[in-house]
């Protein structure tokens, strides 16, 4: 059938409706648009365009310097300010697995942030003290990291309130002392974290340390804003007029934007001074690149790529490179002692596995252009143990491992990485001399004209909680100057290094059992507004499929399918062990004979412990009785200083992770260090101080599931019953229980409702509206989603027929284990009373169920520490 069209001749129109159509036509939106005069592709594809662009497109999003390499191969996500490669194109993902467990697997993490502290060494040990705690391990005043040989790595809180308060992880290097330097000297301290824990850190930071007051930015040069870009290229081009210009007004080529993050302000300053302590704080985010290689080889395919700098003493002073400051050094003696003995380590580093070294080893270097040892082909690095054949050396790097002199680096000085950057040969005037060689192909020797790059060298530990697969997924991060990085991400490709996004990065850390930064820090400000990021994704994703097409979770028995309510678990056991306790105290008090005898099987200790608990049971019934006259405003300050944290103490976790394990495994394990450890038996006295002081803890566990079964994200953590671990003494093949199907009472209130607004379109029924409506409010009906919970929910401990200890946070069917793994936080109150109650052959068994799923399986539950 033909389409008619109608004119836009308005007297075509009948009379009495021209008028009507020529106040409709003058409308803009119904004018045509002039079409924007775009250029043709080869025009947009010259250099001097194409720079333009990329620079307006980095407006709101920051490119990494590999970016254009990562669009071309991988899937690009803008994520904390950054655009990131997520995942590549091509199936690979048991490819990376192989790289990173067999080879080398290759990441860029410059999108870290790095912030730089310069003071005195006690000013600085002294307000960052403030914000760590000895009990979750070595601070920054360890030996081991203080003298600048080794990485460390730890969480901050903020001033005063550990273990409430926490700001995220991170990690940081001392620079090393020099043999002039007195012990008065300032010293230089990099701090690294993810961009979402910065602003938060940054602040505390500057509190701690008193720096309020702004100095000059690090970079004397300021950034060319987009405007002023495209006002200095503007060049008035006329249709048929040939692109010619004149000398005197030549149009200047952009400059490539290498600076700037996505986490500050261009126009905020970037460094600060106290003028109490003289402590200066530096933001160096994007000035230093780091990249990261993981897996066993990541030695070898660092020494094939990197070659150490060759030493130029037989120059003259009045040669013409004499203003290179490699060449300056070069005339230091002890400069050049200093770089034969970091070459001499780092060609040792090909003979050994990346577990060898000890965890955090760092090592200084000055390496030559590795553009010009780029080979023809790529090739896969290969250790070669027939040229490293003195063991003596190697046995000692082992032990000792990398000494304070050997870790000392150019790259901590600020002139040298500028110089470094701005005196960078250009890829053009390097393909020009290698096209002038006599020999196609073969080395290209610059002499006193190749760059030299100060680099660090920082070993990644990999996994080292637990027993088993210790070391696996270590690895090597490089540390160099901003401007290089295709330089040196090409060279490691071609040795062989398989490059990953941040889905690799994820999987790494399930892998190694570790918290990925930064969904696994609940008790962040940062982790919970990237929960509320993942709630909205994923609700929304929800919202798009028909009801038909997606799983009812109320059916299901899930009440929070898209986030882990910590704050509602927590509050929850902490009631139930308030109520036990109230339980337990009433039948004590109510006999005193029974009192008389506990203290009298139990000692002094117990009874002591007993009379407490029942002294705090009675104080939190004569709070209840008198909440009615207490202050709303004196409540919720309460409630807010009582929120929920993350248990780090390492003597801790030592001791639930004993608790956790069978008495077949404690057999073999546990009791030849019983004496090491100075472990107590899990009885009811010793829960009672450890829940006192701790009422509302999360506790990081590792779930290895019994049998068949692949656990997702946000997965429930249950406990299993009597009858389940008595089923499962007498069948070895029982997979689990199941949760009975829940009825679904808000499918009613739902269609009424869509029935109500049906009739209001419609008119029909606008009387009857009112009367038909529910008893619930009508912002409350329409939150309501086929399918979910509303707010607030019940109570999640005992929604279900198995009593809830916790969450998933991730998980997966594990290539490293062969079976499903997971990784999450569950309540240390409910695993205590788990564990209390559980046979000592059974201990630390738990059920995992999915949230879409109603069939719960028998997981292994783990604490490592």
């Amino acid at each position: 059938m033909r389409r008619r069209a109608m004119s836009h001749n308005i007297k075509r129109l009948p009379r009495r409706l021209r008028e009507l159509a020529r106040a409709e036509a003058e409308k803009p939106e119904h004018q045509k648009k002039d079409l924007p005069k775009s250029k043709c592709r080869k025009a947009r594809r010259r250099h001097i365009n194409l720079v333009a662009e990329f620079n307006r497109r980095q407006k709101n999003n920051i490119w990494l310097e590999t970016h254009i390499w990562h669009a071309k191969r991988f899937h690009m996500i803008k994520k904390w300010g950054y655009c990131l490669g997520d995942r590549p194109t091509t199936k690979c993902y048991r490819a990376c697995y192989r790289a990173m467990a067999n080879h080398c697997l290759l990441q860029d993490l410059s999108y870290y942030c790095c912030l730089e502290l310069i003071g005195k060494e006690e000013e600085l040990l002294t307000g960052l003290a403030q914000m760590c705690s000895v009990d979750t391990g070595p601070t920054f005043a360890a030996l081991s990291c203080l003298g600048g040989r080794r990485q460390g790595a730890l969480t901050l809180y903020r001033k005063g309130q550990y273990p409430d308060g926490a700001l995220g992880p991170v990690t940081y290097i001392w620079k090393p002392r020099n043999e002039t330097d007195s012990a008065s000297a300032s010293r230089q301290l990099w701090i690294w974290t993810h961009p979402v824990f910065k602003q938060d850190i940054l602040a505390e930071l500057k509190a701690v340390c008193h720096c309020s007051e702004p100095l000059e930015p690090c970079n004397p040069k300021p950034v060319v804003t987009l405007s002023q870009e495209e006002n200095r290229m503007d060049v008035a081009e006329k249709v048929g007029q040939k692109r010619k210009r004149n000398d005197g007004s030549r149009m200047l080529v952009p400059v490539k934007k290498i600076i700037g993050d996505g986490t500050r302000d261009p126009q905020q300053p970037y460094s600060w001074v106290s003028q109490t302590t003289g402590i200066v704080i530096r933001d160096l985010t994007m000035e230093i690149l780091r990249y990261r290689l993981i897996g066993p080889l990541s030695h070898c395919v660092l020494t094939e790529a990197l070659k150490a700098a060759s030493v130029h003493t037989d120059l003259g002073t009045t040669d013409a490179e004499v203003k290179n400051w490699w060449v300056e050094n070069c005339r230091n003696p002890k400069q050049v002692s200093l770089h034969r003995r970091q070459e001499a380590v780092f060609e040792l580093l090909q003979g050994l596995s990346s577990s060898d070294l000890p965890s955090g080893t760092i090592l200084g270097l000055t390496v030559g252009d590795p553009r010009l040892s780029l080979p023809k082909k790529r090739s896969k690095a290969m250790p070669n143990p027939e040229k490293y054949q003195d063991g003596e050396k190697v046995r000692q790097l082992i032990l000792e491992g990398v000494s304070a002199e050997c870790a000392q680096s150019f790259l901590w000085d600020w002139n040298i990485c500028n110089c470094v950057t701005e005196n960078k040969m250009p890829e053009k005037d390097l393909n020009s001399l290698r096209s002038k060689l006599l020999v196609p192909g073969s080395y290209l020797d610059l002499g006193p004209q190749e760059s030299k790059i100060p680099i660090l060298l920082v070993q990644q530990p990999g996994k080292i909680a637990g027993e088993d697969r210790p070391g696996w997924g270590s690895g090597w991060d490089i540390l160099l100057p901003k401007g290089w990085g295709m330089a040196f991400w090409l060279p490691l490709i071609y040795r062989g290094a398989r490059v990953g996004g941040l889905q690799e990065g994820l999987k790494h850390s399930l892998y190694k059992r570790t918290p990925h930064v930064p969904s696994e820090y609940p008790d962040c400000p940062a982790g919970t507004q990237f929960a509320r990021e993942v709630e909205r994704d994923l609700l929304e994703k929800f919202k798009r499929r028909p009801p038909a097409k997606r799983a009812n979770y109320v059916k299901h028995g899930t009440l929070a399918p898209f986030f882990c309510p910590w704050e509602k678990l927590t509050l929850d056991w902490k009631a139930r062990n308030e109520a036990s306790q109230r339980d337990e105290g009433s039948s004590v008090l109510g006999s005193e004979d029974s009192v008389a005898e506990g203290e009298a099987s139990c000692g002094p200790v117990t009874g002591r412990l007993r009379r407490e608990m029942d002294a705090s049971s009675q104080d939190n019934m004569q709070v209840e009785n008198v909440t009615d006259t207490t202050d709303p405003c004196e409540k919720d300050e309460t409630t807010l200083n009582c929120a929920f944290c993350v248990l780090r103490s390492r003597k801790l976790l030592r001791q639930v992770s004993a608790w956790c394990q069978p008495a077949h495994v404690k057999a073999q394990k546990i009791r030849r260090r019983a004496s090491k450890l100075d472990q107590q038996e899990l009885t009811e006295d010793a829960l009672l101080p450890v829940v006192q002081c701790y009422p509302r803890a999360l506790v990081w566990v590792c779930l290895t599931l019994l049998k068949r079964g692949s656990p997702e994200l946000h997965a429930m953590i249950c406990i299993p019953s009597k009858e389940d671990l008595f089923q499962l003494s007498k069948d070895k093949n029982f997979c689990g229980p199941q949760e009975p199907k829940h009825s679904d009472v808000f499918k009613k209130i739902i269609l009424k409702q869509k029935e109500m607004k049906k009739r209001e379109k419609t008119g029909k029924a606008a009387q009857n509206t009112m009367s038909s409506a529910m008893d619930m409010t009508p912002t409350k009906q329409e939150d309501l989603t086929l399918g979910l919970w509303p707010e607030p929910l019940p109570d999640v401990t005992s929604h279900c027929s198995r009593i809830l200890l916790g969450f998933v946070a991730q998980g997966d069917f594990s290539l490293a284990f062969g079976c499903g793994e997971a990784l999450g936080f569950v309540s240390l109150t409910g695993l205590l009373r788990m564990l209390l109650d559980q046979p000592e052959d059974q201990k630390g068994l738990v059920l995992l169920r999915n949230p879409a799923s109603l069939q719960y399986r028998f997981a292994r539950l783990t604490v490592e520490v």
